[in-house]
């Protein structure tokens, strides 16, 4: 009797796994998915007081609609919004100006902390704020006023821990 010998070719584990026609459930790539820029942070890396750069994409994203203010409100904070001018300085890059250091001062926003944006229209911004230890900070307000531009002082959010 001959024997034949048979090769092997592959190091696959089975016929058809993974591979070859069908549909694929996986979702397309990266660069191909469209670019929604609605929710971004920024690390508090100097001073927590002075103006703050926002991401260049956002910055973009607004293009030709650029605000002169825009309104922050803290997540779990009530109704409060926090009027916060806005500086584009001509390079595409835009700031958080004049009414910040009230917004950041009232939320005790200190260095190394992570303040996370979520854009709703309308030019409001709904903030939460992460200390150094990476976690969120809750706040509530016993603040019955919806706008702070007719009140001068800084009316704190609570931070209830």
């Amino acid at each position: 009797m001959a024997s034949t010998s048979r090769t092997r070719t592959g190091r696959g584990r089975g016929r058809g796994r993974g591979r070859g026609s069908g549909s694929s459930s996986l979702p397309p790539p990266p660069s191909t998915l469209p670019l929604i820029i609605e929710e971004f942070f920024i690390v508090v890396y100097e001073d927590p007081l002075v103006k703050k750069e926002l991401p260049k994409k956002f910055a973009d994203y607004l293009d030709g609609k650029e605000p002169a203010k825009v309104y922050l409100r803290a997540a779990d904070c009530g109704p409060r919004l926090w009027t916060v001018e806005v500086l584009f300085d001509g390079q595409g890059r835009m700031y958080l100006d004049k009414g910040w250091e009230k917004f950041a001062i009232a939320h005790g926003v200190d260095f190394g902390w992570f303040v996370h944006f979520k854009y709703e229209g309308d030019d409001v911004l709904t903030v939460k704020v992460f200390d150094g230890t990476m976690c969120r900070r809750y706040y509530y307000s016993d603040d019955e006023d919806t706008d702070d531009e007719s009140d001068d002082n800084v009316k704190p959010c609570i931070h209830p821990l």
